[in-house]
């Protein structure tokens, strides 16, 4: 995704959100292989149990995932649309992973490139 990417205003806040989208990902991602492995089991949607007691914990997981979205977006400056889409990366099993990795990659290289000490002329 091409999109102006605006200054970075708190670094360390940004670290922090970071961070959490990291735990965040990873916990949505492999709650959802837990809830489609239920699922299976079940043989299917509306059979109770172990999938009554898992959805509702699986659910509460993807809000944080969304909420970290949300939190990092707003500190690195994305767009909106780039936020949801990145939210929707939850849906599809293992797309969480992937997503992961790359918006990890993408953000610390951003923060680097911002931490960069500048060299002066005549240094």
């Amino acid at each position: 995704m091409s999109e102006q990417l605006r200054p970075i205003r708190d670094v360390v806040a940004a670290r922090k959100a970071l961070g959490l989208f990291k735990v965040m990902a990873i916990t949505a991602g492999c709650a959802l292989f837990v809830l489609i492995g239920i699922i299976v089991i079940n043989g299917g949607f509306g059979k109770g149990g172990a999938s009554a007691v898992w959805s509702p914990i699986h659910g509460a997981i993807y809000f944080g995932y969304v909420v970290s979205i949300a939190n990092l977006g707003f500190k690195v400056g994305w767009s909106l649309p780039r936020m949801v889409l990145i939210m929707m990366s939850g849906f599809v099993p293992v797309l969480p992973f992937i997503v992961e990795r790359r918006v990890v990659r993408e953000v610390e290289a951003q923060i680097d490139a911002q931490d960069a000490p500048v060299a002066l002329p005549g240094d």
